[in-house]
């Protein structure tokens, strides 16, 4: 796991860098957008693309769990999708210890594809005794470029009812595997999130969902829901929370069963541990409510 000794977090950055950054990501600004909004907090020392550097992922630091890790078997594997863009590939992970069948988790990244963090994440869950399936959504267009801002680009080109769908597709598959226990839950973070969200409304047959500072799904669709949820947001987020009031109360009206936690003093994307953001007691707060939201709803 990454030292903490020299890392930066979310207090060495003004606010409103930080919430330019958010904008950054999700393509609400540019980088000249960014870097012009930046250089009002820029130094001497700490230029504005010194601040876009330091907010970057730095994802070999992170790494919790090497892909070589010999307590995991990982394959990639390719699935179909007919309603979506024909055929999903993923990165499929499970214990090497395996004993029976387990429960299976549908692992769902952020708006650039599967990269090395969401990876590490299905890797961590095979640690806790799941089968976990990563699909990236950029594979009809090549797949994650190994470029953060080459896969945001990328990403605004995808199709999203092909890509929603191809996400439908990989939990009904899981479903199914013979590795699994026929229990399927979701995982997803920002983009993810809202993708989490979004399945739990599609299929009834799902087990559980913990959408991380996702987007909310529509008011009239929350009554869909058949699935617990267990909903986690970062406490510096407008963008997102804005929209949970009309969801508590669309699934309070719905009696959907739901446990929601707003982790104090924490910014959007706070469990990627590859950024600034990161926040290393909410996230592992977080993990540990999440492992054991599965563990209840998932086994047995």
């Amino acid at each position: 796991m990454a030292s903490n000794q020299t890392r930066l977090t979310a207090q060495d950055f003004a606010p409103e860098v930080l919430r330019l950054f958010d904008q950054y990501v999700h393509g609400l600004v540019d980088r000249r957008g960014f870097l012009h909004g930046a250089g009002k907090y820029a130094t001497a020392a700490v230029s504005a693309e010194a601040l876009l550097a330091q907010l970057a992922p730095n994802f070999a630091n992170a790494q919790q769990v090497p892909p070589e890790d010999p307590r995991i078997i990982a394959s990639w594997v390719e699935i179909d999708s007919p309603q979506g863009y024909g055929k999903v590939r993923g990165y499929l992970v499970q214990p090497a210890a395996a004993k029976g069948k387990l429960p299976t988790v549908l692992v769902v990244h952020e708006n650039r594809g599967l990269n090395p963090h969401i990876a590490d994440i299905a890797r961590r869950l095979a640690l806790d005794n799941f089968v976990a399936f990563a699909p990236d959504a950029l594979f009809p267009l090549g797949g994650y470029p190994g470029d953060e801002d080459k896969a945001r680009e990328l990403f605004q080109k995808l199709e999203q009812p092909k890509s929603r769908a191809d996400f439908v597709a990989a939990a009904q598959w899981l479903k199914g595997l013979p590795a699994g226990n026929g229990k399927v839950g979701v995982v997803g973070f920002c983009y993810g999130g809202g993708i989490s969200n979004y399945l739990a409304v599609q299929l009834p047959e799902l087990n559980a969902a913990v959408p991380f500072y996702g987007g909310q799904p529509p008011e009239e669709d929350v009554a869909r829901i058949k699935a617990p949820l267990l909903i986690q947001y970062a406490e510096n987020d407008e963008r997102i929370n804005a929209g949970w009031p009309k969801y508590e109360a669309a699934l309070k009206q719905a009696k959907v069963r739901y446990e929601a936690h707003v982790y104090p003093g924490t910014q959007h994307g706070f469990n990627n541990d590859t950024t600034p953001r990161y926040d290393a007691a909410a996230a592992k707060l977080a993990w540990q409510r999440t492992v054991a939201f599965f563990n209840q709803h998932l086994r047995g």
